[in-house]
């Protein structure tokens, strides 16, 4: 038995998602299964295609509706979960009880968790820590600004490499391991922390030029990174920098997109009026209602630009 799992990449969310989807799997029906995992990234162009559900069984964890024929289980939380009204259509006709949405639940892998304990009486105590931290770091559950980046828990050094890793198979090494060991014990490894040190240093490095970068004005800090290889920065720096801010948007790029984030301060001195998500599924991108994204092709950068600065005016607002 062959299980594909699809996940969200360079997430901590979307890595412990497909390391308890695939132990539940493993531990509730397929004990000799064989597992291949494959990250997806939003991106301007289709997200899925026919390749990709290549397993006797095919999951997605923590990322886009699909209404491919052979797509056997769906776990997401994200309030813009569908691509188009026909996959929500699709969604709502499917009679398997595989596929499973609540837009409400922080962190996929908690959903995955609790869903799976109600659902078939799964319970897997060795990864109630992934289950945790998975909740704090995709819920933002820090205690403040200082603790989600000066990064001192094995959970938030293995976000960096998580987020951080360039070369191809760590994720899924990464994923590997938290099926069945602590994060303690990942991060103690040799080979991790070889990948975390240098990103620990380029994190520190990402604070002085966000500072370098940023502009805040009336609650809102925007800073553009188009030039700098810092697309995966720790997204609470701005907070950390800028404590009375309430929102920020910037623009970075990567190797495959250009990409426009859009957040609010878990600790911000006043309230939260905006829905993100609903502001970025009106650019094509969506997220959370308190923190998203949106995907523009490699060398948009002026259009980019031009959607962060109208995003930026709407916050004002």
């Amino acid at each position: 038995m062959r299980i594909r799992v699809l996940y969200h990449d360079h997430c901590f969310d979307g890595a412990a998602a497909a390391a308890f989807f695939s132990r539940f799997i493993e531990d509730k029906f397929y004990p000799d299964a064989e597992f291949a995992f494959t990250g997806l990234a939003h991106k301007a162009s289709d997200l899925f295609d026919d390749s990709m559900f290549d397993g006797d069984e095919n999951a997605i964890v923590d990322f886009k509706y699909s209404p491919h024929p052979r797509l056997t289980w769906w776990f997401d939380h994200h309030q813009s979960a569908f691509l188009r009204p026909a996959d929500e259509e699709h969604f709502r006709r499917d009679t398997s009880g595989k596929k499973m949405y609540d837009p409400h639940c922080r962190s996929c892998t908690k959903f995955i968790a609790e869903s799976t304990r109600k659902l078939y009486g799964y319970e897997a105590p060795d990864l109630a820590d992934l289950v945790k931290w998975a909740d704090i770091i995709d819920g933002a559950q820090y205690e403040n600004a200082a603790a989600a980046v000066e990064m001192a828990a094995p959970a938030m050094k293995l976000t960096l490499v998580v987020e951080g890793a360039k070369a191809p198979g760590v994720v899924e090494k990464v994923i590997r391991w938290m099926r069945r060991m602590s994060l303690e014990d990942i991060m103690a490894l040799p080979e991790v922390q070889a990948l975390y040190e240098p990103l620990y240093e380029r994190h520190r490095r990402s604070i002085d030029v966000i500072r370098s970068r940023s502009k805040e004005t009336d609650g809102v800090v925007y800073f553009d990174l188009t030039g700098y290889d810092l697309e995966g920065y720790n997204k609470f720096i701005p907070y950390y920098l800028f404590p009375s801010s309430v929102y920020t948007v910037s623009v970075s790029k990567s190797s495959f997109r250009t990409k426009v984030s859009v957040g609010s301060n878990p600790w911000s001195p006043q309230p939260l009026i905006h829905n993100l998500a609903t502001i970025c599924e009106r650019y094509g991108g969506g997220g959370h209602p308190r923190v998203g994204a949106i995907s523009f092709d490699l060398g948009a950068e002026d259009a980019a630009r031009k959607a962060a600065f109208e995003i930026v005016e709407e916050l004002k607002r």
